[in-house]
């Protein structure tokens, strides 16, 4: 089995024989070059699978564990989510709405946060369906896909796809490559039409947030 260019491990498996009592009789035998790098592409090619196997593992446990998270964060999240969902609305204007300006302006490529602010302000503000100015801002490279586009955000946000405005195609000198071009469906710009006032309102509530929590320790908010 040795002259025929079997490893040690595989002769002691194939006789149920421990690697050491197969060494100590095949010491005498020299395997050839082709055998010997017959075995060690051999070697090589276990050791890449062990590899993969190891790693796949690890992707698995790590996938196990944000989904733990994950079930955890609903079950916190659904006692707090009614006066959470307010905060939730102010906290995404602080950071992604326009803060000059008398409009409300909103721009994001997360189609759960502009279905989100849609849902907050029709909640909060009454707004109505028919008064959002929706556009859409995307790389020029995407052009042939504008119609299918419009429609993945008129299906997300429930809008017409008549009541879309023109949309933006961003030029860039160097163009920029997609892993998943087909979905990929730019940035939505969120505006309400006669909406000075509701952006008043909006701005006087981060502001009354912001200085909440940056005087709350000193008991100093009014």
């Amino acid at each position: 089995m040795r002259r025929n260019g079997m490893s040690i491990g595989e002769i002691s498996k194939q006789l149920k024989v421990s690697k050491s009592s197969v060494s100590e009789w095949c010491k005498e035998i020299r395997l050839t070059r082709k055998q010997t790098r017959n075995l060690k592409n051999i070697s090589v090619a276990h050791g890449l699978i062990g590899r993969q196997i190891g790693s796949q593992i690890q992707k698995d446990k790590k996938i196990k564990i944000i989904k733990f998270y994950e079930d955890v964060g609903k079950k916190k999240i659904a006692n707090e989510i009614s006066r959470g969902f307010f905060m939730l609305g102010i906290g995404l204007y602080l950071g992604e709405g326009n803060k000059n300006g008398n409009r409300f302006q909103m721009t994001n490529s997360n189609p759960y946060i502009i279905k989100s602010m849609i849902e907050w302000l029709s909640e909060f503000f009454n707004t109505k369906t028919e008064s959002v100015i929706p556009r859409i801002m995307i790389n020029e490279s995407h052009k042939d896909r504008e119609l299918s586009v419009i429609r993945f955000w008129s299906k997300t946000t429930n809008i017409p796809v008549s009541q879309f405005r023109k949309t933006v195609f961003i030029k860039s000198k160097h163009k920029k490559v997609y892993e998943n071009r087909d979905f990929y469906f730019g940035t939505f710009v969120l505006r309400i039409e006669k909406s000075s006032r509701l952006q008043y309102e909006i701005l006087g509530l981060c502001k009354a947030t912001l200085e909440y929590f940056r005087y709350q320790k000193q008991n100093r908010f009014v």
